[in-house]
């Protein structure tokens, strides 16, 4: 009954890569107890606050719960997808996430992000308060009790070395897994098409409509310049947010990993990684923000150094990102 533990220590500070893959395949498998999608979502949430942690690799729940709560609205409301294998009933989050939108009259067609604030919170703290009962406890169980130590009552977890490492090495692959497995399961319970129409949909949940938010906050040291080629940009409309190292491979939105660039720049980087000599700038850039009282005051930022951002980056070329990118007029 690991499911409904309330704290949880690790069995193993160290484990073989080979060990952590018996784990996640055994989490994948029909042998693992998913009667809901909880654990592949939680996977997901994992992996987009990878480089959320702070020195100790402790997360607090509230971000944790933060990315489950986005992606789970967007898979049930937005997208209309039951989380559950049984005819007739409803995972207990998507109850919380019905109920939240009819006593609000919220249309389907709102993703998470356009939300108003308070809801948003009043949404995260419901499901935060429903998963750290059911949820916290069950890929504890299933790695062993191995893959991190959490308090329920402290909201926090402590991710294994192993565990971490694994994981910032082998992101692409099992974000690939992660959003194919969580497909397969939708696609058995759910009449909207097959398995590649359910796993766009399963790809895209967590990306959000506008980064808007990220450009009020940047434009306070914006000099009407492309961070990349250095073109001058007066209008707003041609303004882009890029993600520096591709939102594909890191599949969150941090204020470090996000600069201002040109229409031209924006397009022909797509999802490639820009050379290192970009990188350099982006760190002395990051320098620069955080000066800022107010900058540094943010969750993104209390946790980043510069280390994380040339570990991530790192991490993109051994995850494939090796066709790199510099700007047309620098070539």
């Amino acid at each position: 009954m690991s499911h409904k533990l309330q704290v949880g220590e690790m069995k193993a500070s160290y484990l073989t890569e080979k060990e952590i893959w018996g784990h996640f395949n055994y989490i994948f498998s029909s042998k693992s107890k998913n009667s809901t999608t909880y654990k592949f979502v939680l996977i997901k949430s994992l992996l987009e606050n990878l480089y959320n942690v702070n020195a100790k690799l402790e997360l607090n729940y509230f971000q944790l719960f933060s990315s489950f709560a986005r992606i789970y609205w967007n898979l049930v409301i937005h997208h209309d997808l039951n989380q559950i294998n049984m005819i007739g009933k409803k995972a207990e989050v998507q109850t919380i996430l019905l109920k939240v939108k009819d006593e609000n009259s919220v249309p389907n067609s709102l993703v998470f992000d356009k939300l108003s604030d308070e809801l948003q919170l009043k949404i995260i703290n419901r499901v935060k308060s429903k998963c750290k009962l059911n949820v916290m406890g069950a890929i504890y169980g299933d790695t062993g009790h191995t893959i991190y130590d959490f308090d329920n009552k402290k909201d926090i977890i402590k991710i294994n070395p192993s565990y971490y490492a694994f994981m910032q090495r082998f992101q692409r692959v099992l974000t690939y897994l992660t959003n194919y497995q969580l497909a397969l399961f939708l696609e058995k319970f759910n009449d909207q098409g097959n398995t590649t129409n359910i796993l766009i949909k399963v790809e895209n949940v967590s990306k959000r409509s506008s980064l808007a938010p990220f450009y009020q906050v940047l434009a306070a040291i914006y000099d009407n310049s492309c961070f990349y080629c250095g073109k001058s940009i007066k209008a707003k409309n041609q303004v882009h947010l890029d993600h520096f190292i591709p939102w594909s491979f890191v599949q969150a939105d941090q204020l470090w990993n996000l600069v201002i660039s040109c229409v031209t720049c924006n397009l022909s980087k797509n999802d490639k990684l820009a050379k290192d000599v970009y990188l350099s700038a982006l760190i002395d850039r990051n320098e620069q923000l955080l000066s800022s009282p107010k900058v540094l005051q943010r969750d993104d930022m209390q946790v980043y150094t510069n280390k994380k951002l040339k570990e991530l980056y790192e991490y993109s070329i051994e995850n494939g990102f090796t066709d790199f990118w510099v700007p047309i007029r620098a070539i």
